[in-house]
């Protein structure tokens, strides 16, 4: 997907700022194109949203106004659009230990994390091997350098955040997520008997939606993570997405409170973990490992 709904948002909102700096100044929208040498359908898109403003056409937009001085304020708020969608070829061009570190100073700062997924299990509650995997395949996926260990061994690092004090996490995974094989069946088993000792840390509210849940009024969606209140990041397929428009930011926290009642807890969660534990020892000889009771 090139875009999202909140980068949509953005364009649309500082297309208005840039309307109404037309329109204060008694400018036409083809008088505006004139001006700047454009073709009018440009100013269309712009101020609708459908195109991105760059900070060069915003400058020629306020200059043709006859206000120059507005266009740095518009200059910041297009950057701060751009920065919302990196491409993962930007993001871990330095290599994948690299983009794991980028994120540890939100990390360090963030009390509440909220996290869904119907994709993978969520970092911090990942095995080694696991992770490994995951990691070894987004580097043959995307060509990237071989520097999987190093980013193993820091993202394992940041697992220390589940037992910091003050820190809350709340996570609601998809009942698929737990059959969703990445490795071998043991990694599989391994994996699934961390999610459940991590089910009874303190600090952790694990969720899962069973595959039957009644989903009219709410599908699933991305994986995401909410840090607190005042950012969303997002993994899409070919970009890192990071929200932080308030109102953006306010229908994933809706959204979140929507999956979270959909989802089992305590000893029903933790069964539908044991029965996908079960499965794959099953399939591959390995012996269950004894998890919390779920009585």
């Amino acid at each position: 997907m090139p875009t999202s709904s909140s980068i949509r948002e953005a364009r649309r909102g500082l297309g208005s700022q840039l309307r109404a700096l037309r329109l204060q100044h008694g400018l036409t929208a083809r008088e505006l194109a004139r001006r700047c040498g454009w073709h009018e359908s440009k100013c269309s898109r712009i101020e609708n949203g459908h195109a991105a403003a760059s900070p060069t056409d915003i400058v020629a937009w306020a200059r043709a106004c006859g206000d120059e001085s507005a266009a740095e304020e518009l200059v910041l708020t297009a950057r701060g659009i751009d920065a919302m969608y990196i491409e993962w070829r930007v993001m871990e061009k330095a290599g994948l230990r690299h983009a794991q570190e980028s994120v540890l100073p939100l990390w360090e700062k963030t009390r509440v994390f909220r996290a869904y997924a119907q994709n993978l299990i969520p970092g911090p509650l990942q095995t080694r091997a696991y992770t490994t995997a995951v990691l070894t395949g987004i580097r043959e996926r995307r060509g990237l350098a071989d520097d999987v260990q190093a980013a193993v061994v820091t993202r394992m690092d940041k697992q220390r955040v589940l037992t910091e004090r003050g820190k809350r996490f709340a996570i609601v995974l998809e009942e698929s997520v737990l059959y969703r094989r990445i490795g071998p069946h043991e990694v599989m088993v391994e994996q699934l008997s961390r999610l459940l000792e991590a089910s009874v840390l303190d600090s952790v509210e694990l969720g899962i939606i069973p595959t039957n849940a009644d989903r009219r009024t709410m599908p699933p969606v991305e994986d995401f993570w909410m840090f607190d209140d005042r950012q969303v990041n997002v993994e899409l397929v070919s970009a890192f997405l990071t929200v932080t428009q308030a109102g953006e930011v306010r229908r994933y926290s809706e959204d979140f409170t929507r999956l979270t009642a959909l989802a089992h807890r305590g000893g029903p969660a933790l069964t539908l973990i044991a029965a996908a534990v079960a499965t794959y020892a099953r399939s591959s000889g390995v012996s269950e490992r004894a998890g919390p009771h779920t009585d």
